[in-house]
């Protein structure tokens, strides 16, 4: 309670993560490193603040395991819990920093791939060390049931409290952290009875529980790669273009597409061209226009700053307006909509229509690059890039360039004014949007981040969008839910130190 109340002054859109500094031992580890990568600070004051909050948080969780130790045996002593909790919150962070740097990018880049990739690592490092510290050689065992269920269900209570938190005022979500601090101390008394009853094993040197963490580690990884390879397809497709002179007869009207990361050009469009046959219509090229003026084609986009991107968008735009004379449509998905942001705030009267964002990228740079030490962003890059099918190379201009100016440019979109939008929100993004009401012309679909393009009702209700129409739903309204999902994930992202909202 006093952890929330201080958020809610110093840091209001943090103050769901309240509840979890009496969580059990490796939930609150993740809510400590979380907040020490948090701050932007030299790397002396860096180290000084790591090793000050260790020797705090082993002494607090060695005072919680003789409190909630049962009353029936004797408690193991103060000091050999205090060393044995240092150690498991030291492997904890070196475990989770990986995690916490993904995290820190997705305050930068918010999509939710990274975000389905790592909470699972989070989970299940936390679930194998569950009963780490609560007695010396807790690593050379594998934890009881018992302490893997109360883990995991103070990861959903903790949740549910972050779900909560949008929907309450300060008084009468003061009460929620209590109760959620009642079932800490609930989980507390299980982990150590499930410790205090459970067998040593003979050889307790092994590192059993350390060693089953790196497995699962290894394990997530693997199938992230083949979830990114199976679902962004990087295999060249034949490029074929329709030459000017047929597109130009009985136009009325032009659309530029922007494909997203690691997309191939220029058929993006195709599928869109073919329904709409009084539309001039062009996939944008991250390498520009030929002398001719047609895309250039290419078989994975670059890694572009979103600054080049928009102004490469800048001159696309014009071309299709002086070749049709008439305003042009975009349509924008995933990275694509960050160059869109940086186009609208660096070329101020365009001639647009009206603009379709799939997949798009909300609220990019809730943080600053300064939040860790600048080295973070360099292993940000090395991570995804590991996980994804791209390399190490990963996108590395595209994240400094997002930290430096991402959040000003989808500021200035926010104060635009009389611009015809509509956004095509997967439901798995939820999981990184703001955990606010959402602005009317935004649609939520059962769908993963990316690959709308090729959606068909996506498809459908942006030819209706481009026709005039109001885009007709075919599946049930996921905004609630959407709104629910994102409050619960909250939890377990990066803190903010203010209420975000997206901008009607």
């Amino acid at each position: 309670m006093a952890e929330t109340a201080v958020l809610e002054w110093v840091a209001p859109g943090a103050r769901a993560l309240g509840p979890q500094v009496t969580a059990l031992p490796p939930l609150a580890a993740y809510h400590d490193l979380r907040w020490l990568f948090a701050f932007g600070q030299p790397w002396l004051g860096f180290v000084l603040v790591l090793v000050t909050l260790l020797a705090a948080r082993s002494a607090v969780d060695a005072l919680l395991v003789r409190l909630s130790w049962p009353k029936d045996t004797a408690p193991p002593r103060y000091w050999p819990v205090f060393w044995s909790c240092m150690v498991l919150t030291m492997l904890m962070w070196l475990v989770l920093s990986p995690v916490v740097t993904v995290m820190f990018g997705l305050a930068l880049v918010p999509f939710s791939w990274p975000f389905l990739a790592v909470v699972p690592i989070l989970l299940a490092s936390a679930i194998l060390l569950s009963h780490g510290g609560v007695v010396p050689a807790w690593w050379g065992r594998l934890p009881a049931v018992n302490a893997v269920g109360w883990l995991f269900g103070g990861f959903v209570i903790l949740s549910a409290v972050a779900a909560l938190s949008p929907r309450l005022n300060i008084a009468a979500f003061l009460p929620v952290a209590a109760v959620a601090g009642l079932l800490n101390a609930r989980a507390w008394y299980g982990v150590t009875a499930a410790v205090a009853s459970a067998k040593v094993p003979r050889f307790t040197w092994l590192p059993v529980a350390p060693v089953a963490v790196v497995l699962v580690i290894g394990l997530v990884i693997g199938v992230a790669r083949l979830t990114f390879t199976g679902t962004i397809h990087i295999a060249p497709e034949p490029v074929t273009t329709m030459p000017v002179s047929a597109q130009q007869q009985a136009v009325q009207a032009a659309v530029l597409v922007v494909a997203g990361f690691g997309s191939n050009c220029c058929n993006d469009a195709n599928e869109l061209a073919a329904a709409e046959p009084g539309m001039l219509v062009r996939q944008f090229s991250y390498l520009g226009l030929s002398a001719s003026g047609q895309p250039v084609a290419y078989h994975r986009a670059s890694d572009l700053p979103i600054e080049e991107i928009g102004d490469r968008m800048a001159a696309q735009v014009q071309w299709l307006h002086v070749r049709t004379r008439a305003p042009v449509s975009i349509v924008a998905e995933s990275e694509g909509t960050l160059g869109l942001y940086a186009m609208l705030a660096r070329h101020p009267g365009l001639p647009i229509s009206s603009v379709v964002l799939l997949s798009p990228i909300v609220e990019p740079g809730q943080v600053d690059q300064a939040g860790v030490p600048g080295e973070a962003l360099l292993t940000l890059n090395n991570l995804i890039g590991t996980m994804s099918p791209y390399g190490r190379s990963g996108a590395e201009q595209l994240i400094n360039s997002v930290s430096q100016y991402g959040a000003s440019y989808f500021s200035d979109l926010s104060r635009l004014r009389g611009l015809h939008w509509l956004a095509v929100i997967p439901l798995a993004d939820a999981v990184t949007l703001p955990p606010c009401p959402y602005p009317p012309d935004m649609v939520v679909v059962q769908a993963f981040h990316g690959g709308l393009l090729g959606d068909p009702d996506a498809l459908r209700m942006t030819e209706e969008f481009l026709g005039g129409q109001h885009p007709v739903r075919s599946g049930p309204d996921l905004r609630s839910e959407a709104e629910l999902i994102a409050a619960a994930a909250s939890a377990w992202r990066m803190p903010l130190l203010h209420s975000v909202c997206l901008a009607a």
